[in-house]
């Protein structure tokens, strides 16, 4: 790089979820002598981006569905920020954000471009046939069609995905396992002593995140385990998303001193240290950041076997993977775990094991800084 200060732009759907998978490579950049600006829709975190020494540009994303009106003005208004700020380097950080900001991008001739997906999103789970992922489909393949554009996924089916596309260079592809976890703020700590085993779901309240099968699970096991184990559910519903299970649903669902829901964790790793086992049933994803901060605690994880999950999941090692959508092999694991101290304790030591070799958050910033001066020589 020259003495000249490059200028990096980090371009996030929503405030809050830069803050929460992607600040530790921005500060990184930054200490490195990038000129961070991120640009993202504000929902009142922006005072706490700008306290960390970086940028801050406003732009109204809408996280969920596709407004062709909307979008078109989020794509101008990308072009119009690029075009008077020149950044060195952008990174879109999503599908959508990664979407709007390469048509951004082609119509302002801006090469030097590094996407970020997280997954292929709400319209590639399940086998959704509609006619929102074909319009999505045709997107990704006008949009994402580059010889110069570069891409990080986070798991071997995501990155053959968009291989299939046949519209990018295979060595602009690249895989990067998660957002990256503080080893030493997520700190190994053996479980808790309980009177009961608390089970946990860390996520928002959506039916892809296999909240049903979580619930149904519970209730599978009643006979047997209440009175022995708490299931607690750790998130918001989210009504901006599709597959939200609505508030008044979930509340109908809970039972005393059984299933509970304690909502949004801003302190998600005192919750989980609290935790003897965590839950996660999801039916895709893209490398789940609750999953490697469960494996760093060293908790002891069931999970599903689909693109994203079976990363962070070593079958009968550090937990268990079940096929989506059956809540009946779920329950046959959680009677199995919570009615094993020893094994819970063996398989949150190899969760931890698999954090320090895998999912260190320097491993990710110098592997994504990489790529930022890849792109910039």
């Amino acid at each position: 790089m020259s003495s000249k200060t490059k200028k990096l732009f980090i371009v996030v759907n929503v405030d809050w979820f830069f803050l929460s998978h992607r600040l530790p490579i921005a500060l990184a950049a930054k200490d490195r002598g990038f000129d961070v600006t991120i640009v993202t829709h504000n929902t009142g975190r922006k005072d706490e981006i700008l306290s960390n020494g970086l940028n801050f540009i406003d732009i109204p994303f809408q996280r969920s569905g596709y407004d062709f009106f909307h979008e078109l003005k989020c794509i101008l208004l990308l072009r119009r920020i690029y075009k008077k700020h020149k950044p060195d380097v952008i990174h879109h950080v999503t599908l959508k954000a990664s979407l709007l900001g390469c048509f951004a991008c082609k119509t302002a001739g801006i090469k030097s471009v590094v996407n970020a997906i997280s997954g292929f999103g709400y319209n590639f789970t399940g086998g959704r046939k509609s006619l929102l992922q074909k319009t999505v489909l045709s997107m990704i393949q006008f949009a994402f069609k580059s010889k110069d554009f570069k891409f990080i996924l986070q798991n071997p089916d995501d990155k053959k995905q968009l291989e299939s596309f046949s519209i990018v260079n295979n060595e602009n592809i690249f895989i990067i396992k998660g957002s990256g976890v503080d080893l030493d703020e997520y700190a190994y700590s053996t479980e808790p002593e309980s009177d009961k085993v608390k089970l946990l779901f860390p996520a928002r309240v959506l039916y892809d995140k296999g909240i049903s099968e979580f619930i149904k699970a519970a209730k599978e096991c009643r006979s047997e385990l209440k009175g022995k184990a708490i299931f607690t559910i750790a998130g918001n519903c989210d009504s901006e998303n599709l597959a939200n299970m609505p508030e008044s649903v979930l509340n109908s669902l809970l039972e005393d001193d059984y299933i509970e829901w304690i909502g949004f964790q801003k302190n998600i790793f005192k919750t989980m240290t609290d935790s003897h086992i965590i839950i996660l049933p999801s039916y895709r994803e893209g490398l789940p950041k609750s999953l490697i901060e469960a494996c760093a605690v060293g908790r002891p994880i069931i999970s599903t076997d689909v693109p994203g999950c079976r990363e962070c999941v070593i079958d009968n090692e550090n937990g268990y993977l079940v096929p989506a959508r059956d809540s009946k092999q779920l329950a046959d694991k959680i009677r199995i775990l919570v009615n094993d101290k020893s094994l819970r304790l063996s398989m949150g030591e190899k969760s931890r094991e698999l954090a320090v070799k895998e999912f260190s958050i320097d491993n990710v910033i110098e592997k994504t800084v990489s790529i930022y001066n890849k792109i910039l020589s």
